[in-house]
């Protein structure tokens, strides 16, 4: 959920970040569409119950996100063609603001507005942050401080399979992999949540594991040797994949159709840039669609909304990422721009100014109430737009001068 795209470029490449404000705009847009499905739980409990059986804006939104991510990341890190640039960049983008949302967090915990998740108490302190800090605790059985980062633990898991795939030239055998993904989510469709690591060995000895791997897997692009610089990200590849698939909170089935998702996004970029036929991009997302619909029919217990929603949630992200590309050689309005600026702090964010809301405000059980809702919006944007001015956007830059002096 981190990823935005005009950012990703060059700075000079004025042309590219104008072609893909779009997308830009889009993760504007799938932002306020989260953070209002999970404010509607407070504010609009009535008309969010009859809204979910239809449409479900969570998952319409973070599978926007997801698409973005698949769209833009491989073709970021190709670009380069520099694995130390890309992870420079990708920790400059995520963990300023993740820092900051997690001090937010324990201050918010230290005096008395909100309590931190009670689960995480379970663990000991070292196993918590460390699973955090990996971003990689929802597939470690670790609960998500904040409801919103498990899909922070998708996001990089990509990374690390995607530089995996970088390391042996795989990246661009794009449709085999979203067809890999999607067969390996119905064969492990009569699964469910897996954790065979956390399970077997207990969640320290996963989450010490996981992070030895992945500083292994980041830590190899800095190494001279190319073999031990390939290992080291077939390794973080692998430990993704694995992860995904035998340790998820979510069942494989679910983990595989969000990598079939993200990689969707990949074929689509191949097919703008004529190394796919646009033909075989098409029935590669129909098929895509027509499989991860499908899945929720067959598991609808784990679909928020029932099947109907997931149905109709999925479609319309096809048809609003189908209309973004239909629409991307126009200009994007400027509050759009700038929303899709400031998403990652919108998504992020706004699950802790509901901690304060629900320490101030309260919360509407039995009947609806959309004015706390519409100052909920009002109070955050600003917010949001403050903290990408003044963290987000100069640790950006900074990241970016420093991935320039690794070339």
């Amino acid at each position: 959920m981190s990823t935005t795209p005009s950012e990703l470029l060059h700075p000079q490449a004025g042309r590219e970040v104008a072609r893909l404000g779009w997308l830009d705009a889009l993760r504007g847009i799938a932002a306020v569409a989260v953070a209002i499905h999970h404010s509607t739980f407070v504010y609009t409990p009535q008309t969010r119950a009859a809204v979910l059986g239809w449409f479900n804006p969570g998952v319409w939104g973070v599978m926007v996100f997801f698409l973005v991510s698949g769209y833009i990341i491989p073709a970021s890190l190709e670009r380069h063609g520099s694995v130390r640039r890309f992870w420079v960049s990708r920790l400059f983008r995520i963990y300023p603001l993740w820092i900051v949302a997690a001090v937010a967090l324990l201050l918010l915990a230290a005096v008395g507005v909100s309590q931190v998740r009670g689960e995480l108490y379970r663990f000991d302190p070292v196993t918590a942050v460390l699973a955090h800090a990996t971003m990689m605790q929802d597939l470690l059985a670790v609960p998500n401080a904040v409801n919103v980062l498990w899909t922070l633990s998708y996001e990089m898991a990509f990374y690390l399979v995607v530089v995996g795939l970088f390391a042996v030239r795989w990246h661009g055998r794009s449709v085999s992999l979203v067809a890999v993904c999607t067969a390996g989510g119905v064969v492990l469709g009569f699964l469910g949540p897996v954790l065979l690591l956390s399970g077997s060995a207990g969640a320290p000895a996963a989450v010490a594991v996981t992070t030895l791997v992945m500083v292994a897997a980041i830590g190899s692009a800095y190494v001279s040797r190319p073999a031990l610089r390939r290992a080291g990200m077939l390794a973080g590849g692998g430990l993704a994949l694995v992860l995904v698939i035998l340790n998820g909170r979510l069942s494989p089935w679910f983990g595989l159709s969000i990598l079939a998702v993200m990689f969707s996004g990949t074929v689509l970029h191949r097919a703008e840039n004529g190394t796919v036929r646009w033909r075989t991009a098409v029935l590669v997302c129909a098929g895509v669609l027509a499989v991860t619909v499908a899945q929720g029919w067959w598991h609808p217990e784990e679909v928020e909304g029932g099947p109907v929603s997931w149905t109709v949630s999925l479609v319309l992200v096809a048809v609003t990422f189908g209309a973004g590309m239909g629409l991307r050689h126009r200009r994007v309005p400027g509050w759009l721009a700038r929303l899709g600026m400031m998403s990652f702090s919108v998504y992020l964010l706004h699950p802790l100014l509901l901690k304060v809301s629900d320490a101030t405000v309260g919360r509407w059980r039995d009947y609806d109430n959309p004015v706390p809702l519409v100052v909920f919006l009002a109070i955050l944007l600003p917010v949001c737009w403050a903290t990408y001015r003044f963290v987000e956007k100069p640790m950006q830059r900074r990241g970016r001068e420093l991935a320039r002096r690794m070339s």
